[in-house]
């Protein structure tokens, strides 16, 4: 089995539509169009300019990048509205979503080693965890016993790793890892004005969604070498969700369906709860499974696609996908994706956009898809420091490289916690903490202000420690804090 880390990058918001006041309704429709075809035109020329600075290699391959994206700029272009007709959402057949448990109902084969053998192993490295005030990519954090989320990574798979996507940036050619030009958001064209912009310039430039794993597959070779290999699937998911390990019993699912019958997309999905309600979900949509992103959720009914009640389930961007279907899809050119507009501010203080596509929105696009409700032991990831605090701590027990909850805790879900604006960055969250909390029996933490944590502190039941601004609070070691309020004049108080 192989094992591939890409660089590539996720999540953002939609712009809306574009608008002209002042227009007659008559002539509304041809205006946007002379103006879509005027904007296309010119971030075209831009395009050319930005080659003309480049020589070489380093031209082909721009070109190449460059082609890739106008096709992107030229979809964002075309769209005129929410992409989804709220009426037309209906929830998906019972059987298009199957539960884990009938899965792994089914006994495993003494051959699963032939399955390992067409499984590829895809690693989406993207998250550079800007949020936490890191300047590399977030997989380099150490989150146990020294071992990075990269680490941890490596120690999940016994078998060779081939290592094709580390750091794109850095060590791998660009032919997987396209560069596209992030856009002025008030003039729509290129920010770069030069190819060779880098170092400090180098916020010009950023790898597109990770819904372009598609396309890089398949245009760089890799996917044909893959299918001649025998490779049948891929499994892809983010490397800072240290619960997406490779599932034997979703796999056996795959091969060991009928050739005509088999899933091309399966899309690991678990149950909401209050801290996922902006989590994507599958509809049914014009008789196809379809992910429904709050992006593209019109305005009016943003707080129901947040119901836990409605919409139950979301995705977990575990995905299992047929290489066969991939190549098939990229040579009919069908590959659905809407497109995904993330808002920057560059360091200098401009606005900036970035157009993007999601792996997972192109379920849509092939046949016999299917969503797996999994356990949420499968879902864990790492996007704040407080998740940070949570995976370093006693709550779970490491194994092979995998987190699992500690049979000490009482409760199967995990506690609540906030940490405030004075550990948000990796470097001061790590100063804060002489050694990590005993968690065990923790249902709530919040914690605001300067505080500090000794060695070998207990925290048990809800705990809320606010310092004031200008106070400090500084947790002596071997403290146990129990239903307790800590202020900022260092009284503890019964909870």
């Amino acid at each position: 089995m192989y094992y591939l880390l890409l660089q590539l990058y996720d999540r953002g918001t939609k712009l809306p539509p574009l608008s002209f006041k002042g227009v007659p309704n008559g002539g509304m429709a041809q205006f946007q169009e002379v103006m879509r075809q005027q904007l296309e035109t010119s971030m075209h020329a831009e395009l050319e300019k930005l080659l003309d600075t480049a020589t070489g290699v380093d031209k082909e391959v721009s070109r190449k990048d460059f082609d890739g994206f106008k096709k992107l700029f030229h979809r964002f272009l075309q769209v005129k509205g929410p992409s989804v007709d709220w009426p037309k959402i209906h929830r998906p057949p019972e059987d298009s979503i199957q539960p884990y448990d009938k899965i792994a109902a089914r006994p495993l084969p003494d051959s699963l080693a032939d399955s390992l053998n067409k499984l590829v192993v895809v690693k989406l490295n993207g998250g550079l965890g800007t949020s936490m005030g890191c300047k590399g990519p977030k997989s380099l954090i150490s989150v146990r016993n020294e071992n990075t989320f990269l680490d941890l990574t490596v120690q999940q798979i016994e078998v060779p790793v081939l290592n094709m996507l580390l750091e794109c940036h850095k060590q791998v050619p660009p032919v997987l890892c396209p560069r596209y030009p992030r856009i002025n958001k008030e003039s729509l064209l290129p920010v770069a004005t030069d190819i060779g912009m880098t170092g400090e310039n180098a916020d010009v430039w950023y790898p597109p969604g990770h819904g372009d794993i598609y396309a890089s597959f398949y245009n760089s070779g890799l996917l044909d070498q893959l299918i001649t290999e025998g490779k049948e699937y891929i499994f892809v998911s983010n490397i800072d969700n240290l619960g997406a390990t490779v599932d034997l019993n979703i796999l056996h699912h795959l091969v060991s369906q009928p050739n005509g019958k088999r899933c091309e997309f399966i899309m690991e999905v678990t149950d909401k709860t209050r801290a996922d309600v902006k989590g994507g979900t599958l509809i049914q949509y014009d008789n196809k499974l379809r992910l429904l992103e709050i992006a593209q959720v019109p305005k009016a009914h943003v707080d129901e696609f947040k119901s836990v009640t409605k919409f139950k389930i979301f995705n977990t961007n575990n995905l299992w996908i047929s290489l066969g279907a991939i190549k098939r899809l990229q040579e009919q050119n069908a590959m659905d994706m809407e497109i995904i507009v993330n808002p920057k501010t560059l360091d200098g203080g401009q606005n900036v956009i970035q157009l993007e596509t999601a792996v997972g929105a192109a379920i849509k696009s092939f046949d016999n898809a299917l969503g797996i409700n999994v356990p949420r032991s499968r879902f864990l990831p790492v996007k704040t420091v407080s998740d940070l605090l949570l995976v370093m701590s006693n709550l779970y027990s490491l194994e092979a490289g995998s987190l699992t909850m500690s049979q000490k805790r009482e409760f199967p879900t995990t506690p609540h916690v906030k940490l405030g604006s004075s550990f948000t960055k990796v470097q001061e969250y790590q100063t804060r903490f002489e050694s990590i909390p005993d968690m065990l029996e923790l249902d709530h933490l919040t914690v605001s202000g300067d505080v500090t944590f000794g060695k070998q502190v207990s925290l048990k039941g809800t705990v809320i420690i606010i310092a004031n601004h200008g106070d400090r609070i500084d947790i002596p070691a071997g403290t146990i804090l129990e239903n307790k309020i800590v202020s900022g004049n260092l009284r503890i108080l019964d909870h």
